[in-house]
C-alpha cells in the first residue's frame, strides 16, 4: 500500500488483484469503516459480494452514524457529521455510490450540488444571557502569547506529545479565548484530552482555520447521516450481494501469535460469535430501555465459531464510541452504564489485545468513562410555538428546507456547556411536515443545570428540553408547558463518545495492518494511521481503504491526507486569521526581535516574497 496525490492516481481504476477469487472477507462491525472496507473490496478489490460477510451486533448498519425513528420513542440522532472538501478517501468512494436522494447521481455529485446551491455558514455562533448573541463576531480573541502557545504545539513533534494533555501546552490565554470556545464545542475536546490529537487537528485543518468562527469551512448532507451516508453504502453493497449478518456479537478473534514475538508472522485463525435474535437482546444492543409494560419474549442465543485460513481476510473494528449508549425518553433519563460486556467493541478489543502487544492497549481509552462521556438529545418540535425563538437566534426560517443554524450554536454561559444545531429540514425523509428536529449536546454531564438544577445525566428528555428552552430565552412561565406539549425529546448518554481523545502514546492503537499480519487488519477510530484525525468520517473510511489495499495488494495509491500543513500559503493565511487579521508587523515583540523583523522586511522589498506576504495580508 502506498499514498498518492493528484488526478493520475485518483481517476484510475486498478486491475483486479491476483487471487482475489479464492478469498473471503469477514468484516466485524458495520460502521463507516466496515462499510467502506466492504465497498473497496467490491469496487477496487473486485471481490464477489457473496464472499463478503459483515458481522454486526446491532439490527441495522451504521454504528455511530445513526438517525432513526424508534417506535414509542421518536426521532433520535446520537450525533452528526461535519464534512470537509478535502476528505480525499471519502470523496474517492462516494463518487461511485448512488445517492439516496437521487439514485441517478452519486453521493458526491448530489452533495456537491447541494452545498454549492445552499452554502453553509453561521449567523450566530454563540449565545449568552438567555438567547442573546454573545457577539463573538468571527473573532478568535487570542493574545500574542496564546498564538505562540498554539504555534508551539503545531511545531512540537508527535514523539514529544506521548501521553501529554492539552493543558500542558495551553494556558488560560488560550483556554479563555473564543478560539477554545469554538474548538471544544465543535470537536468536543476537553482540557484533559490528548495534546497529540490536538496537534493533529491543528495541522490537519490549518487550511480551514479562517472558516472556524462561522463554520463556512463545513458542509452538510441533505438528511441525517444514516439516510444520506449509510443507506447509500448499504444499498450499494446489497446490490452486489454482500452478506449482512445482524444481531451477531463477535466475542473474540483468535490468532496464532499468543506467545510469539512482536515481529513474528501473525494469522487470524478463528472468529467466535454469539447470535442473539430475540427482541430484548436487540433493544439492549441499541440502548433502548424496556418499557416495563411488554412481557419479554424468549431470546434465541446461539454460539458459533468460524474457522479461518490465510485466504479468509478479517477486518476488525476495535473499541466503540457508542458502546453502552443508552436512550432515555421524554419522561425517563438515559442511563449512564459504562460497564463492559461480552460482545461489545471494548471487551472484544481487550481479548484481542491480550494476544499480542502489537494489538494496542484498550484500557488507555476505556479506563475512565467519567472523562470520555457526553450526552446528546434529539428534540422534535410538534408545533410552531418554539420556532420564533429559534429564528431570532439563527436568523433563518427553520422550515425553509435550507441551512438553518449553519453548525452548532454554543451557549457560552451554560453550566452544561450546551450546544445545539438544526440542519436542513426535514432531517428524516418521513418526518411530518411542520416538524423540526433539533440536535443538542452537553459536554459537562455531571453538574447541575442553570434552570433545571440537576446534572444533565439525571434529566429526563423533558427536563433537558426545559434547560434548552431557558437558554433560548423562552419566558420561564412558558418553559414547562412548551417542553411537555410542543416537543418530544429523546436523550442519549454515551460513556465512551470521546474515548479516542484520551491521552495516548505510540502503540496504544494498533496499526491498520500490524507487522507480520497475514490475513487481518484493524479499522475505525482506534486503528493507527499517520497524520489523519479521529472523530471524522474520513478517518474511518481511510482505515477501511488502507486495510483493503494492503491485504489485497491493490496497485493504486491511497489518497494521502490533504497536505495543507506543508503549504506555505495555508500557513501564512492561518497565521494572519488566527490573529484576527492583524499583520505580523503588529505583533508585540521584544526590541531586538522588532529590529530584526524590520531588517528582514527591508531585505525582501521589491521581491516576490514581499508580494506574496502582502497578498495574504501578513505585512
Amino acid at each position: 500500500m502506498y499514498y498518492s496525490s493528484g488526478n493520475y492516481e485518483a481517476f484510475a481504476h486498478p486491475l483486479p488483484p491476483k487471487g482475489v477469487e479464492n478469498k473471503q472477507a469477514y468484516i466485524i462491525g458495520s460502521g463507516l469503516a466496515g462499510l467502506a472496507a466492504a465497498c473497496f473490496l467490491v469496487r477496487d478489490g473486485r471481490m464477489p459480494g457473496e464472499k463478503i460477510h459483515i458481522l454486526e451486533r446491532d439490527p441495522r448498519a451504521g454504528g455511530g452514524c445513526d438517525g432513526w425513528d424508534y417506535p414509542g420513542l421518536g426521532y433520535t440522532m446520537r450525533g452528526g457529521r461535519e464534512m470537509d472538501n478535502h476528505f480525499e478517501v471519502m470523496w474517492d468512494l462516494f463518487r461511485d455510490i448512488p445517492s439516496i436522494e437521487d439514485p441517478s447521481v452519486s453521493v458526491l455529485d448530489y452533495y456537491y450540488w447541494l452545498n454549492k446551491r445552499d452554502p453553509n455558514y453561521s449567523l450566530c455562533r454563540a449565545t449568552q444571557d438567555r438567547g442573546q448573541d454573545a457577539h463573538t463576531d468571527n473573532k478568535f480573541n487570542l493574545s500574542d502569547k496564546a498564538c505562540m502557545e498554539i504555534m508551539n504545539l503545531f511545531f512540537t513533534p508527535e514523539e514529544e506529545l506521548q501521553d501529554k494533555v492539552i493543558t500542558e501546552y495551553f494556558s488560560d490565554e488560550v483556554l479563555n479565548s473564543n478560539f477554545w470556545l469554538y474548538w471544544r464545542t465543535m470537536f468536543a475536546f476537553e482540557n484533559w484530552h490528548s495534546a497529540l490529537e490536538m496537534k493533529r487537528y491543528v495541522t490537519r485543518f490549518v487550511h480551514h482555520l479562517g472558516g472556524l468562527p462561522d463554520f463556512s469551512a463545513l458542509r452538510f448532507t441533505r438528511y441525517n447521516q444514516y439516510e444520506s451516508m449509510i443507506l447509500p453504502m448499504v444499498n450499494y453493497l446489497e446490490a452486489h450481494g454482500v452478506d449482512f449478518q445482524f444481531n451477531t456479537h463477535v466475542t473474540d478473534v483468535r490468532f496464532s501469535c499468543d506467545d510469539a514475538k512482536d515481529d513474528d508472522r501473525k494469522l487470524a485463525t478463528e472468529i467466535r460469535l454469539v447470535r442473539e435474535d430475540g427482541p430484548a437482546a436487540v433493544d439492549a444492543a441499541e440502548g433502548v430501555q424496556p418499557d416495563g409494560k411488554t412481557a419479554p419474549a424468549a431470546d434465541l442465543t446461539r454460539e458459533e465459531t468460524i474457522p479461518l485460513t490465510e485466504n479468509d481476510l478479517v477486518f476488525i473494528t476495535p473499541g466503540s464510541l457508542v458502546a453502552h449508549s443508552s436512550f432515555g425518553s421524554q419522561d425517563a433519563p438515559a442511563r449512564f452504564a459504562p460497564e463492559l460486556t461480552p460482545g461489545d467493541g471494548w471487551d472484544l478489543w481487550k481479548r484481542i489485545a491480550a494476544q499480542s502487544p502489537e494489538f494496542g492497549r484498550p484500557e488507555k481509552f476505556c479506563g475512565d468513562p467519567e472523562k470520555s462521556n457526553w450526552e446528546s438529545a434529539t428534540v422534535t418540535t410538534l408545533d410552531e410555538k418554539i420556532l420564533p425563538y429559534i429564528e431570532k437566534i439563527c436568523k433563518r426560517d427553520p422550515l425553509s428546507g435550507g441551512v438553518v443554524t449553519g453548525g452548532i450554536v454554543s451557549v457560552k454561559d451554560s453550566s452544561w456547556l450546551l450546544s445545539w444545531t438544526i440542519n436542513r429540514q426535514p432531517q428524516f425523509r418521513a418526518q411530518p411536515e411542520g416538524q423540526v428536529c433539533v440536535w443538542l449536546y452537553g459536554l459537562f454531564t455531571d453538574v447541575p443545570g442553570d434552570y433545571v438544577k440537576k446534572p444533565m445525566r439525571d434529566c429526563t428528555g423533558k427536563e433537558i428540553c426545559e434547560e434548552w428552552l431557558y437558554h433560548l430565552g423562552v419566558p420561564t412561565d412558558q418553559i414547562e408547558e412548551l417542553a411537555e406539549r410542543s416537543c418530544n425529546t429523546v436523550p442519549c448518554m454515551m460513556p465512551y463518545i470521546t474515548a479516542f481523545f484520551m491521552p495516548r502514546a505510540e502503540g496504544d492503537r494498533p496499526l491498520v495492518v500490524p507487522e507480520g499480519a497475514v490475513n487481518f487488519a484493524f479499522i475505525g477510530q482506534f486503528a493507527e494511521t499517520p497524520r489523519d484525525t479521529i472523530f471524522t468520517t474520513e478517518y474511518s473510511m481511510r482505515t477501511g481503504m488502507e486495510a483493503v489495499y494492503t491485504l489485497l495488494n491493490i496497485d493504486r495509491g491511497v489518497p494521502e491526507v490533504w497536505g495543507s500543513t506543508y503549504d506555505v500559503r495555508s500557513l501564512i493565511d492561518a497565521t494572519v486569521k488566527l490573529r484576527d487579521g492583524k499583520k505580523i508587523t503588529d505583533m508585540d515583540l521584544p526590541f531586538i526581535q522588532r529590529v530584526a523583523l524590520k531588517e528582514v522586511l527591508k531585505k525582501i522589498e521589491g521581491t516576490d516574497l514581499e508580494k506574496f506576504l502582502k497578498e495574504y495580508h501578513a505585512i
